[in-house]
């Protein structure tokens, strides 16, 4: 029985994971609908991902479910890292803990993210959810894109203007796109049991560098608790199901394991791949579709959240015709070099951290120890500075000192509301101007920027003086001195900043007419751009 139904929708996201749901969640919270397509019937009981970082829960206060995603986390604090012989080597952690107003690396469970994420999606009216269903073929033209669904031995077609794969490693959009990756799969067994009754209370996880049984410990929220251990020859074998005498040997240093008190086991082989493109015509992909790493970081989640931040704005910006197609290339140039840099440090770090050779595990100690010493080696471990920074070379952004990395969110005083909260809600969803300390008389000069973007003017007071209340332009002052840390070395020029929160610009008075050159690529104008006028800037 075949029954076509044609439908259109803005975008098709493929894969009702976290990844997908999130893309979908920050779509709506911008304005546009999208269809949501997943096998399974339903959310998913297996707990895979377990760490969240603070970048992951600014996007969900950017999607307005950060509320309920506080609600299953454990308020994490970082890493620590043990030595050869079990004993602590050193804690890895944020250099500034809170620098975006939200707990650094944070313990949950994926079964309880996934059901936030359905009960946001299923209550929106601007997504469909289609469970059950799979996606058989596409076909994609100049328009739009075709896809051929199967529900129920149903088959169906849907139209969308773009499709996004957040289908998993075995993507089936990455395939029908002819995209390939490039990586290895790496060739270690891995044992990752879920357990629930456990007595680990600690807010950090423990990664153990004994190379006799290398292993990982994350404590997570009321009892339950992540143990990964690196099996050995005739231990176990990826994709068969482990023996519970194995599990409970392994734990037995640990705690007493009964069987209805585990959750998930399985034997893993982890990957570490990218994808060549992110993106081919009006198909691209996202998360573990776009790339996958070693767990060692804890960033294979976040990775695909940082993937649907940088692509929701763009896509909704394409859509409602504010910024034309040709910038959702910058998705690729941005979020490609990024994850594949930390695809190879979490491989790296598994292979160091995690080496079952004694003698390269005490090397590595004694190197370790001798570099704590310094001031610069304690920054580069405690500080985590070995973690590629989320920082883009090549994209949406006019290079420069401090440009291509996402903004700090500080708390401030927002005088037009009269109300202390976080930057960015201050700041608005969009685009953002923010004059940091300038001269009043500056601001008509930028007129042509802001208008271009569409930008929203802020100007930040970080030192003793309020300036003179110009209108349309808000005010912000410092709080408790982290506006004038992150903001103080751009004082008395402007920063430009992307509706994902990162810098695309900063510049002066005199840099005008250059940045306006480039960004008027990157906008789609409906209006003449009218000469500065003073009175636009009257004292209010």
């Amino acid at each position: 029985m075949t029954d076509v139904r044609e439908a259109t929708i803005p975008v098709a996201i493929v894969g009702a994971g976290p990844v997908g749901l999130t893309l979908a969640a920050l779509l709506s919270a911008r304005g546009v609908n999208a269809c949501l397509i997943e096998r399974r019937s339903g959310a998913s009981d297996e707990p895979k991902a377990i760490s969240i970082d603070d970048e992951s829960l600014r996007t969900y206060q950017h999607a307005g479910l950060l509320p309920e995603l506080l609600r299953i986390v454990v308020p994490g604090t970082g890493t620590r890292y043990f030595d050869a012989d079990g004993r602590p080597l050193f804690q890895a952690g944020a250099e500034f803990p809170g620098r975006l107003t939200l707990p650094f690396k944070n313990p949950f469970a994926q079964p309880d993210l996934e059901r936030v994420l359905y009960s946001a999606v299923e209550r929106d009216d601007a997504i469909q959810l289609r469970l059950a269903t799979e996606v058989t073929g596409l076909s994609q033209g100049e328009d739009g894109v075709r896809l051929e669904l199967r529900s129920d031995g149903v088959d169906q077609s849907l139209c969308a203007a773009y499709v996004v794969g957040a289908d998993g490693g075995r993507s089936t959009i990455r395939a029908a796109a002819g995209i390939g990756m490039t990586g290895r799969a790496l060739r270690d067994d891995w044992l990752v049991v879920d357990t629930v009754g456990d007595t680990h209370r600690e807010r950090h996880g423990m990664h153990y560098g004994i190379p006799e049984r290398p292993m990982v410990i994350v404590p997570g929220l009321a009892g339950r608790c992540r143990y990964e251990f690196r099996l050995f020859a005739g231990e176990g074998v990826a994709g068969e199901r482990p023996e519970f005498s194995l599990i409970a040997k392994l734990l037995s240093p640990h705690r007493t394991i009964h069987e209805n008190e585990i959750e998930r086991a399985v034997v893993y082989r982890f990957n570490a791949l990218n994808a060549d493109t992110y993106r081919s015509g009006r198909l691209m992909l996202a998360g573990d579709a776009a790339h996958m790493m070693p767990p060692f970081a804890g960033q294979g989640l976040n990775s695909g959240i940082r993937d649907v931040e940088n692509l929701a704005w763009k896509l909704a910006a394409v859509i409602q015709g504010q910024m034309p197609e040709q910038i959702l290339d910058s998705y690729t140039d941005e979020r490609r070099p990024q994850a594949g840099a930390v695809v190879a440090s979490s491989a790296r770090l598994g292979r160091v951290v995690m080496s079952t050779s004694r003698r390269v595990a005490e090397l590595r100690d004694r190197r370790v120890r001798a570099a704590l010493v310094t001031d610069e080696g304690r920054d580069f471990f405690e500080n985590m500075r070995y973690r590629p920074a989320n920082r883009f070379e090549r994209g949406l952004l006019i290079p420069g000192q401090g440009v291509g990395s996402p903004l700090a969110q500080p708390w401030v005083f927002d005088m037009q509301a009269a109300k202390v909260h976080p930057l960015d809600i201050a700041c608005g969803p969009d685009w953002t101007l923010i004059g940091v300390d300038v001269q009043a008389e500056e601001w008509p000069h930028v007129e042509t920027v802001r208008a271009v973007s569409r930008a929203h003017a802020v100007h930040a007071v970080l030192g003793e003086e309020l300036p003179r209340r110009l209108a349309g332009i808000d005010l912000i002052a410092d709080l408790d001195g982290s506006l004038r840390r992150e903001l103080l070395p751009n004082a008395g020029k402007f920063m430009l900043i992307r509706p994902d929160r990162v810098i695309a610009a900063i510049f002066g008075v005199n840099d005008i007419a250059g940045v306006h050159l480039v960004i008027d690529d990157w906008f789609v104008s409906d209006r003449a751009i009218d000469t500065p006028s003073s009175s636009i800037y009257r004292e209010a």
